[in-house]
């Protein structure tokens, strides 16, 4: 098979696709890689490297997107990229589609075959391709969170870890899961007065017993949002509904009661984000004010650290662009229904039941198509 990546687009995304390892891991067996030239400089690749890894240099995107029968990416086609899929195609990247109508639409009429990397699954529901992700974005969200708490970024002047005599600062995350987890290790090392929400008991449980003192577990329900939002600097949103447009857990009325100045960090935005003030913003200008909070709601945090986040993605996409290159999408599927829980549109068909329901489009099973 033809397998392509292209140079991303989206504002000060610098990830890509695939790094000269994974070429060389495609090539080798028996497949060609066109990759668009300057496409890994972001991750300090140079095209050097890829020519070495056996891939083919193409001087545009459209190049790649015309000749190649799989295209490989880390963020949502564009609608510039969109414009040049075509029926047959093969998509795989994230796509995030629950939140985003324009995209699914798009993607419908080209016809394309799109595998969302956040809905394909592992043991136990797990998100084994989302994870790495999740990792980056927790961990990057408390970073994010105390540089945004500095007066000079319109923050409160609160500094997380405190100092001898002075109180630490108090972080809330809301969800306990991957991204939860990771902020609040990340939180914890810096010495804030750290509180957990979920309503899972057994995540709970297991979040107790590997913080013990060092951080706080509360069941998640409406009155302990508010209360919590109204005591806490740093607001981490950590929720996720797989492939679905996230929940709206903290209301523009809860924020009344927040100091000004604190600041809420949405890491679900990716999905329509957890509180209901948030709206995308970018690495270029990651946040604004509403009612004196400070949000930060960048889309693509794991790319700000493009090397680290591109070489953990690739660990987890690969073994399944190998399979998809060397069996097709339908029999890799059929092999593989984890990989079959990462169809989301074909043939211009939704085959993703959260994206189905969240834009009111017809739901078509996957397995219908498999055969």
């Amino acid at each position: 098979m033809r397998v392509g990546t292209v140079r991303e687009i989206k504002n000060h995304e610098y990830r890509v696709g695939l790094t000269p390892e994974s070429v060389r891991e495609l090539a080798a067996h028996g497949h060609e890689v066109w990759v668009e030239t300057g496409a890994g400089l972001g991750i300090g690749a140079e095209d050097s490297a890829y020519v070495d890894a056996g891939a083919v240099l193409k001087a545009t995107a459209a190049e790649v997107f015309d000749g190649c029968e799989m295209i490989v990416k880390v963020k949502e086609p564009q609608p510039g990229e969109r414009a040049m899929l075509r029926e047959g195609q093969i998509l795989y990247t994230y796509l995030h589609l629950a939140p985003d109508p324009g995209q699914t639409e798009d993607l419908l009429r080209s016809g394309v075959t799109a595998i969302a990397y956040e809905t394909v699954t592992g043991p136990g529901r797990s998100l084994p391709l989302l994870k790495p992700m999740s990792q980056v974005a927790g961990r990057m969200s408390i970073q994010a969170g105390a540089t945004a708490l500095q007066k000079a970024h319109g923050g409160r002047g609160v500094l997380l870890g405190g100092v001898p005599g002075v109180l630490p600062g108090r972080v809330l995350i809301i969800g306990g899961g991957v991204v939860g987890f990771n902020a609040a290790q990340m939180a914890v090392g810096m010495g804030a007065d750290v509180t957990i929400l979920d309503r899972d008991a057994v995540v709970l449980e297991t979040l107790s017993n590997h913080f013990e003192n060092r951080a706080k577990t509360r069941f998640s329900n409406r009155s302990t949002i508010q209360q919590m939002i109204c005591e806490s600097e740093l607001v981490i949103g950590a929720v996720l509904v797989p492939g679905a447009a996230a929940p709206k857990l903290v209301t523009r009325d809860m924020l009344r009661c927040m100091k000004p100045g604190s600041v809420l960090v949405d890491v679900a935005i990716d999905q329509g984000g957890c509180f209901e003030t948030s709206r995308p913003t970018t690495h270029s200008e990651p946040t604004y004010l509403v009612d004196g909070i400070v949000h930060y709601c960048v889309a693509n945090m794991p790319g700000a650290v493009a090397r680290t986040s591109t070489y953990a993605l690739n660990n987890v996409t690969l073994p399944h662009a190998l399979r998809i290159a060397e069996l097709g999408w339908k029999q890799a599927m059929r092999t593989d229904p984890h990989l079959a829980d990462g169809l989301n549109v074909h043939a211009g068909q939704v085959t993703y039941e959260a994206v189905a329901q969240a834009l009111g489009h017809a739901y078509v099973p996957a397995a219908e198509f498999l055969g």
